[in-house]
């Protein structure tokens, strides 16, 4: 019996076949279905990866929030190009995502942050994220240091705290099936002079 395609009804727009996909997530995954792995590039030129929590999927592109000054920041500042991959294990499913870095406004990182547990608010002043710790003690002395500063009160953001957007060139999407025959389907953003935006061609790949 031949298997349905998962790609015969697909959207003309990635971004809604995303949020189809990732809703569906919701309901198999155990933990953390928006997580995602980030890549980005050094100041040499080497990748650097980590997995991240993806917090907004719009138009826009895909936004997360992180310590600016971390390793991360650091690299997405200095070279402002990331890709991404979500891998849903009960769904045997996996996207990915390449694109350019925009730093999201003030107005939306303040947003974003103040809807944040107040414990993690105090985290985020306590950290000196991704520089060296001498122990975890001097991580727990500084934690107390920030909650007696904002005691009563609701901690602000931190300058150093931002959002970033992965503003999406290519959207890859991948099904396994047997024997290694997976479905793969790229959505490739391409320059419409009539339009003045960009457009999404869809292109099936070999597995």
């Amino acid at each position: 019996m031949t298997e349905r395609d998962p790609f015969s009804e697909t959207t003309a727009d990635p971004i809604e076949l995303f949020q189809s996909w990732l809703e569906t997530a919701k309901g198999t995954e155990i933990n953390d279905p928006n997580a995602m792995s980030l890549a980005t590039v050094g100041p040499t030129g080497a990748p650097s990866v980590r997995i991240v929590l993806c917090k907004r999927v719009d138009a826009a592109g895909f936004t997360f929030y992180t310590n600016r000054e971390s390793r991360k920041g650091g690299e997405l500042l200095h070279t402002p190009v990331a890709a991404l991959c979500f891998h849903w294990k009960s769904l045997q499913r996996q996207v990915r995502v390449e694109g350019r870095i925009a730093e999201v406004s003030s107005e939306d990182a303040d947003a974003y942050f103040a809807s944040r547990h107040p414990s993690s608010r105090i985290g985020a002043w306590a950290s000196q994220q991704s520089r060296p710790l001498d122990s975890r003690t001097t991580l727990e002395e500084r934690t107390k240091e920030f909650e007696a500063r904002f005691a009563g009160q609701n901690p602000p953001r931190p300058p150093y705290w931002t959002g970033f957007t992965v503003a999406p060139a290519a959207i890859e999407f991948w099904q396994e099936r047997p024997h290694r025959l997976h479905d793969r389907v790229v959505f490739s953003r391409q320059r419409d002079e009539a339009k003045g935006d960009g457009v999404w061609q869809q292109q099936r790949l070999y597995p």
